[in-house]
């Protein structure tokens, strides 16, 4: 057990007797329970390898293994959390908002605000009311929110839950102490067994868009919106206002979590940043929106183009091509030449590119994600002469499937890429066995994969828990591409290096000058 005058990390405790003691303990009750037979583990796992059974894994429909993908209430959160003073309400049980606050706390290395109405075994019969008229009265009057964003998990929508009814009882019932009449709580139904974690950042985004903005149409303003999408890259959204802001054109950015999990030290504060309310409301009244997360935003921005009548559409800011057509989108809305200082660091991107080029030229990499990190990141990889072999997106919506097919259909090597829309991890285990590449780009949960497969992992995505600080760059912008391409071309190099470190027999090429 742990000492107070010497405290060790997991790695050394976990070393010690006593725990070594339980856990040989753990292995002898499994045998004897008929658990553990070594060579017939050692049999199945070898054929686990094979194209045998890769094709019957990749015939699997029932089950998933693996996911990579999380459910609808975690993008819901990340929304409210994106506005002014607000706190993320989750209709549903304790346990389910647990999950989200450990998930984004763990990537952000911040504290994430968030409360739940816990619903238990009672409230799946009798319907919870009780619980959100409680709730949403007691989130009020301790944390002191201007806004409550209200989300629902599985149990809520199994009973069908009727959420604007029951936030119009608890105000009712509050009789304006704590709840006036006009204190916005906009909702969103967000079911966790349809859709995953970017549906619910859609339904979230829609849900305070559409509510806040209504009765609020006024006067055109010249001003974009911009909507980042389910962004877990806090430098990117930093990026991407600074692209802005070079055009001198007024903005506003509607999800701006950028403050809220990267807070300096000092006193907590539990709200930090954020579109502040006014903003919002008055969004409605820009003259164009731009999403820079086609997936994630689809919902949201059929409102924006049908019913607010905004220009500007979708634009993916990842990569040399993405980044050049946001630059050339916003010069288009502002009628504004593109500044002198994009173009530099345009200019530097593409030279540093150069000097990368030869070393990933022609590489094979597998790669998982969120389907537009995929759109953006397959992109620059072909960019580079790259060749993604496997792109696997377990949350893959219509029409995402198709359009990077086309996209891998630009590369001399296309006949080689391959499409994986809808499958897990443990298919891109199978995957890497039959069909190995050199790299793999993905989240922390990819650790075993490369532990399993001894494919070389690069950490780019969401989440990401066993690595510190990544998640304060950018991976949007020119300096967003940057920071991909050194991070791509140092595991490449680190990889030559362990490929060539034995004296005499592997040592014939190694970069380095003497």
């Amino acid at each position: 057990m742990q000492e107070v005058e010497k405290i060790v990390n997991g790695k050394d405790l976990f070393k010690r007797p006593e725990y070594q003691e339980v856990l040989a303990n753990k292995k002898q009750f499994e045998s004897s329970m008929l658990a553990i037979n070594p060579a017939k583990v050692e049999e199945i796992a070898e054929w686990t390898k094979s194209w045998d059974y890769r094709e019957k894994n990749l015939a699997r429909e029932a089950i998933t293994v693996n996911p990579a993908k999380a459910c609808q209430p975690l993008g819901a959160v990340m929304v409210a959390l994106g506005f002014e003073g607000t706190m993320p309400y989750v209709h549903g049980s304790h346990g389910c908002v647990a999950y989200f606050r450990s998930y984004f706390t763990r990537h952000f290395k911040e504290p994430t605000p968030c409360v739940s109405d816990s619903m238990t075994e009672d409230a799946a019969v009798f319907g919870g009311l009780v619980n959100m008229k409680e709730g949403l009265k007691n989130c009020a009057a301790v944390y002191k929110p201007k806004m409550i964003a209200v989300s629902t998990t599985c149990m809520a929508e199994v009973i069908g839950d009727d959420l604007q009814a029951f936030i119009l009882a608890a105000k009712e019932e509050d009789g304006g102490e704590f709840l006036p009449m006009e204190y916005p709580v906009p909702f969103a139904h967000t079911p966790s067994f349809v859709g995953s974690h970017i549906t619910g950042y859609d339904n979230m985004m829609h849900g305070i868009m559409s509510q806040l903005t209504e009765g609020q149409k006024g006067e055109t303003k010249q001003r974009i919106n911009i909507i980042p999408g389910f962004e877990t890259y806090i430098g990117s959204l930093r990026s991407v206002k600074s692209i802005v802001e070079a055009f001198g054109t007024e903005y506003i950015m509607l999800g701006d979590h950028s403050d809220q999990w990267d807070m300096p030290a000092g006193s907590y504060e539990m709200f930090q940043g954020g579109t502040k309310l006014d903003d919002a409301k008055d969004c409605i009244n820009s003259s164009a929106t731009i999403s820079l997360q086609k997936y994630a935003t689809s919902k949201t921005m059929k409102m924006v183009e049908k019913r607010w009548k905004h220009k500007g559409g979708f634009s993916n800011p990842v990569g040399l091509k993405g980044t050049d057509e946001f630059v050339m989108k916003l010069a288009e809305l502002t009628g504004t030449e593109v500044p002198a200082k994009l173009k530099v660091e345009r200019g530097r991107l593409v030279d540093a590119m150069q000097d990368s080029y030869p070393y990933m030229h022609g590489k094979k990499f597998a790669i998982w994600g969120d389907p537009d990190f995929l759109i953006g990141a397959v992109s620059f990889l072909l960019e580079m002469g790259a060749e993604p072999t496997h792109v696997l997106c377990h949350n893959a919506p219509n029409g995402w499937e198709e359009e990077m097919r086309a996209l891998l259909d630009t590369s001399p090597a296309k006949d080689s890429l391959n499409v994986w829309a809808g499958k897990d991890l443990w298919h891109m285990r199978s995957l890497l066995f039959t069909e190995p590449v050199d790299f793999m780009i993905g989240n922390s949960y990819g650790k075993e994969l490369m532990r399993d497969t001894g494919t070389p992992l690069i950490y780019i995505g969401f989440p990401i828990f066993d690595r510190h600080h990544l998640h304060r760059y950018s991976i949007s912008g020119y300096d967003g591409a940057l920071n991909l391409l050194t991070w791509i071309t140092n595991k490449v190099l680190d990889q030559l290096d362990e490929e060539t470190k034995n004296i005499a027999t592997t040592d014939y090429f190694f970069d380095l000058v003497r």
